[in-house]
């Protein structure tokens, strides 16, 4: 439950309480504004005229006496005025500011200069001196240091001579060096150039040719070695122990196949030599090259025969 104040005033009779203390306040300040302090009455000031110094020049005299001059009589200074009398602002119903004026400032007196003196002048004496006749200057001879001088500067001279020409020497030497590298350079670029082309040429020529080429038993290589064995009809007519050997000549292609098998040295039993001949078109070789090139070639071949 919320109690309700019941003494409380009412917003209405507290925004009128609070127009009435402002208004108020409002008068009050206005009443202080109108008000005006009295003003002081403005005195007078004397001024005190300056004092006036009057300077008396007296007639000189011969100057061969030197005398001073009295100094100037100092004139009394002149009565004081009398003071204005004192006059009171009345009290105007506005405000102005007042503005003072400043009294000028008194200029002090000046100081009595006293008389120059007179000082007699002599005559000028004119003194008249002998020339100055300038001593002799001893003589140094000088030509063994300038004759020293041209031979040190000839000496240098030769020196930066011989030093330019050994620079271009050098110079001139790696010149002749990088041009010989140079020409080294170009003289093995070409040759490899050369053997390249010949070594194609050769290939192509190769590859073009079917002119066989010699080849050596050491030299083949058998892709599948053929099956050899001692023919039975030679057996009939050898005996055992025997051996027998026949050369052969073989023609192998570019694909490693044997084209013709010729008999270069017989046996010496014919039966022999045809079978040899028919059980060696058995095998293959691996393709014999040159330059990298497969090429057609002949191989001999020796083929022994043991009868059992």
């Amino acid at each position: 439950m919320s109690s309700t104040i019941l003494d409380a005033p009412s917003p209405k009779q507290t925004f009128a309480a609070a127009v009435v203390v402002v208004g108020l306040h409002a008068l009050t300040v206005a009443a202080l504004v109108a008000m005006k302090a009295p003003e002081k009455p403005v005195e007078a000031k004397i001024q005190t005229p300056p004092i006036e110094i009057e300077l008396v020049t007296l007639p000189q005299k011969e100057p061969v006496a030197v005398e001073e001059q009295e100094a100037p009589k100092v004139q009394p200074a002149p009565p004081k005025p009398k003071a204005a009398p004192i006059v009171k602002a009345q009290p105007k119903p506005i405000k102005e500011p007042v503005i003072k004026e400043k009294p000028p400032k008194a200029t002090p007196p000046k100081k009595a200069t006293p008389p120059k003196k007179v000082i007699e002048k002599q005559p000028d004496i004119i003194k008249t001196e002998a020339p100055k006749i300038p001593a002799a200057e001893p003589k140094v001879d000088t030509q063994a240091a300038d004759e020293q001088r041209r031979a040190e500067e000839r000496r240098r001279a030769e020196e930066r001579r011989i030093r330019e020409q050994e620079q271009q020497k050098a110079e001139q030497e790696a010149r002749d060096r990088a041009a010989a590298q140079e020409a080294e350079r170009l003289a093995a670029e070409q040759a490899a150039k050369e053997a390249a082309e010949a070594a194609a040429q050769a290939k192509a020529k190769a590859a073009a040719s079917n002119t066989p080429v010699n080849f050596t038993a050491s030299n083949a290589d058998w892709a599948s070695p053929p099956r050899l064995s001692f023919p039975k009809r030679a057996a009939r007519n050898a005996q055992s122990g025997d051996t027998f050997n026949v050369v052969l000549v073989l023609r192998v292609n570019k694909q490693g196949g044997i084209d013709s098998v010729r008999v270069s040295q017989p046996s010496g039993n014919p039966s022999v030599d045809k079978a040899a001949q028919r059980q060696v078109r058995s095998g293959k070789f691996t393709p014999f090259t040159q330059n990298g090139v497969p090429v057609v070639g002949n191989v001999t071949l020796t083929v022994s025969y043991a009868v059992p």
